[in-house]
């Protein structure tokens, strides 16, 4: 019937006739997940499947960190669905540009949520193309993706431990998460990067949570280790006055939530990498053109998103394999961090390393005994 209708609507008009909403908490593998002052056993994610009248359907996924964390929480990921999903009956998905225009003009800010419905979309436009996304995002430039792991915040001691597990295990990439005290966290990056091998990478992340005057502290105990330091502070404007007296290289994340702060930090030279979270700018549609900027300009990009199960993944997986090699710095695998999935044909994992399927859209397909019945059904 997919192939039939593909052939009926190829030129002609789709419309979207439902959307279905889903909750699924992701419960951590090893839990909890400790991250800045935070820890968490689950992450409360929403999935999207948009239904349409040539009988494709699309998938999309946004997880937040949690409501203290960052403006964006589960409960309003599903309310802002609520809200904006009747604008979109009747629209065809396919038409990504028109798509997130009525989004923006419908309800004002809160992007996050945004991002699930354009990921559907994108979702339908591969099935109804024939194409894996990572075409439709500009062509195929690495067969496989460079990913990090994880080192949760925990003991120096046990935080090491884990880190030469994931060495053993073919990762050579690595975010140590810092940031609940000063002068613990230095013994932290100090004891993980003894057992870092050499020529692997090994960043520091303390997800905003130090003050200025201890990311100082800390840059200057660690300027001698071959470390990243990674979003040390709550604002730009601290993070550029680390950076002034920080000699490590520096990535700049969840105040990268903009065009116009992108901009901003290239003209400060406030950062050597930026991390590029789909779910903050609002879809696949606009952190593509992030993406493509950020290439112009030299700038090295992680490519990830909050959270997230194997939809989020394959999203972020194509996304990734259509980035030139040169600029991609690295991605995270998420569905290796939870228990339960929620979609077939996740991307393949394999010693460091992540590809997506060539089938066409995202290549998932939904578990639905796993995401239960829709907590609500827009048509």
């Amino acid at each position: 019937m997919a192939a039939r209708a593909k052939a009926r609507h190829g030129s002609g008009r789709m419309k979207i006739t439902a959307i279905k909403v889903y909750q699924v908490d992701l419960k951590i593998k090893d839990a909890p997940y400790s991250w800045s002052t935070f820890s968490v056993d689950s992450f409360d994610s929403t999935i999207v499947e948009i239904e349409t009248d040539a009988g494709i359907t699309g998938i999309g996924e946004v997880c937040p960190h949690g409501p203290s964390y960052l403006p964006a929480y589960a409960e309003g990921a599903r309310t802002g669905i609520a809200t904006l999903g009747p604008k979109l009956i009747g629209l065809d998905p396919r038409q990504l540009g028109p798509i997130n225009q009525v989004m923006d003009h419908e309800l004002k800010g809160h992007i996050y949520f945004k991002s699930a419905i354009d990921m559907a979309c994108w979702d339908i436009l591969g099935k109804a193309t024939n194409l894996p996304l990572y075409t439709l995002l500009g062509g195929l430039q690495q067969e496989k993706v460079k990913l990090y792991k994880v080192v949760s915040r925990d003991t120096p001691e046990k935080m090491a431990a884990v880190l030469r597990d994931y060495q053993e295990a073919g990762y050579t990439h690595f975010q140590v998460k810092v940031g609940d005290n000063a002068a613990k966290d230095i013994e932290r990056i100090r004891r993980v990067a003894q057992d870092l091998i050499p020529g692997n990478y090994l960043a520091a992340d303390a997800n905003t949570s130090w003050k200025q005057h201890e990311a100082m502290r800390v840059a200057a105990a660690i300027s001698d280790l071959p470390v990243y330091l990674e979003q040390p502070c709550p604002t730009y404007e601290e993070c550029v006055a680390v950076r002034q007296h920080c000699n490590n290289p520096y990535i700049l994340d969840e105040v990268i939530d903009s065009l116009s702060v992108l901009m901003r930090g290239y003209q400060d030279k406030a950062m050597d990498v930026v991390n590029l979270k789909i779910g903050r700018f609002g879809g696949l549609t606009k952190a593509r053109m992030i993406r493509d900027l950020c290439t112009q300009l030299g700038i090295a990009m992680t490519i990830e998103d909050t959270w997230g199960s194997e939809i989020t993944t394959a999203a972020i997986a194509h996304l990734s394999m259509s980035t030139s090699k040169g600029y991609h710095h690295q991605s995270c695998p998420f569905q290796l961090y939870h228990t339960n999935s929620t979609a077939d044909g996740a991307p393949t994992i394999e010693g460091g390393m992540m590809w997506a399927s060539d089938r066409p859209g995202l290549g998932v397909t939904p578990k639905y005994d796993v995401l239960g019945d829709p907590v609500m059904v827009i048509a």
